[in-house]
């Protein structure tokens, strides 16, 4: 679109933060948390307008104007959020939750891409469990023994196994989110391969007629920590998307604007994988039951979707 289109299509958005910014100077108050929402959602359009101006008019007054806008916002979002420490729990209740149900189709293309590897590594393995060796690193492979699964169990720490997944999964996560740069694709090996590997253990286990008690140790914080992969995937394949099918816009503006969404669906996952460390530490290697251990991984998926579905009521109640 030329200058002219750009002014007239989104005046009415830079008019609405104008007036925003004007009402809250002259209150002198701190923001509600419906306020805080609400201008917050105008400041990300006057946001992306800027990104779109600094792009394909750097020269034009208009960039001016919204950079002054932007700034003035910012400033005065800032001081609110940040004077009634309420901007770490804004992000985590409106923010997060927002990005994470609008980017859902992503997230859920994640875990599809995550399971079709898991059924691959499983079926590989279940029909020859040699072919471990070639799935696994050699030294994961070695160190993996059926037999001695629960044996470090009431000793500090976890066993070697639910270590080496749980500083897998944290590398996978990043992996997953950085594979946007290369259009998804190496979000989709990331996401399949380390499908492969978790459905190759599974496999194995089987084998050994222990599949229940693997699962009782690997999904009390493998439900938080697969969760965190999944959302960050889904940060991956939608920059990577936006990356290989940019519409009307250029790629480095695409870039611009998608790289801050994904980057904000990674950070939201900095508290699971720290509640997942925690669980790892204390609850898989405990001596409590495997059926308690089952009972933790319940209570996780019950705590995930709770936080889902109270943030998305929030976020209404907000809007109303």
């Amino acid at each position: 679109m030329n200058l002219r289109q750009f002014i007239k299509n989104f005046r009415p958005e830079w008019q609405q933060l104008e007036n925003q910014i004007l009402a809250m100077n002259k209150g002198k108050r701190h923001l509600t948390n419906k306020e805080i929402s609400n201008f917050h959602q105008s400041y990300l359009k006057v946001t992306q307008s800027l990104s779109y101006s600094q792009t394909y008019f750097p020269e034009e007054e208009v960039t001016f104007y919204l950079n002054e806008l932007v700034a003035k916002a910012h400033n005065l979002l800032y001081r609110d959020t940040v004077s009634s420490k309420s901007q770490f729990r804004h992000f985590f209740s409106r923010t997060f939750v927002n990005l994470l149900t609008e980017q859902r189709n992503f997230v859920f293309i994640a875990m599809i891409l995550f399971l079709i590897g898991g059924v691959g590594g499983f079926l590989s393995v279940l029909s020859d469990p040699l072919n471990l060796y070639t799935i696994l690193p050699a030294q994961i492979a070695e160190a993996v023994d059926p037999e001695f699964l629960g044996a470090s169990d009431g000793m500090s720490g976890s066993s070697f196994m639910s270590a080496s997944i749980m500083t897998n999964n944290i590398q996978v996560a990043f992996l997953a989110f950085a594979g946007g740069l290369t259009f998804g694709l190496l979000t989709v090996y990331v996401l399949v391969y380390n499908g492969i590997i978790v459905g190759a253990l599974a496999a194995l286990f089987w084998h050994s007629n222990m599949t229940y008690e693997f699962w009782a140790y690997i999904l009390p914080h493998g439900m938080i920590e697969l969760t965190a992969i999944f959302i960050a995937g889904g940060a991956g394949l939608l920059m990577g998307y936006k990356l290989f099918v940019p519409g009307p816009y250029k790629r480095s503006y695409q870039l611009k604007v998608q790289a801050i969404r994904s980057v904000q669906l990674l950070l939201g996952t900095i508290p699971l994988f720290i509640i997942a460390g925690i669980i790892e530490g204390y609850i898989t290697p405990s001596t409590i039951s495997l059926e308690m251990k089952y009972l933790v991984a319940f209570i996780t998926v019950i705590g995930l979707i709770a936080y889902i579905v109270i943030g998305n009521l929030l976020m209404k109640r907000a809007s109303q």
